[in-house]
């Protein structure tokens, strides 16, 4: 059944231990790239800097590029009113949950299917 992780690095270190973290990242280089914000992460990328620049990039769409965030959360499937609950007074923390949200649901879509 799946548990849906409560923090990033968990999410990660799930994925690696599954040997599902290179379809993880194939998951968000199809989805970013549909949503014409093109981002490329290498198979070799650690999480640690998955993390990392996942981060950064939503920082730069929430600054700079709102609507394309918009979009970009639609066509990856993040429930609206997730997005409704966050607290956006930091931006900094706003982009790293909105981050976390996106994994969450990239790692769902990986998971299940395979598991089906």
């Amino acid at each position: 059944m799946f548990q849906p992780p409560t923090n990033t690095d968990q999410l990660l270190s799930e994925a690696e231990k599954e040997n599902l973290y290179a379809k993880l990242i194939e998951q968000l280089n199809k989805d970013f790239n549909f949503a014409n914000e093109p981002i490329d992460f290498p198979k070799s990328t650690s999480p640690y800097e998955l993390k990392v620049q996942i981060h950064e990039k939503i920082y730069r769409l929430i600054q700079y590029k709102y609507a394309e965030l918009l979009n970009l959360l639609y066509i990856i499937d993040v429930p609206e009113e997730n997005i409704k609950q966050l607290d956006g007074s930091d931006t900094v923390e706003l982009a790293e949950q909105i981050a976390f949200l996106i994994l969450k649901r990239e790692w769902m879509k990986v998971w299940f299917r395979n598991r089906m």
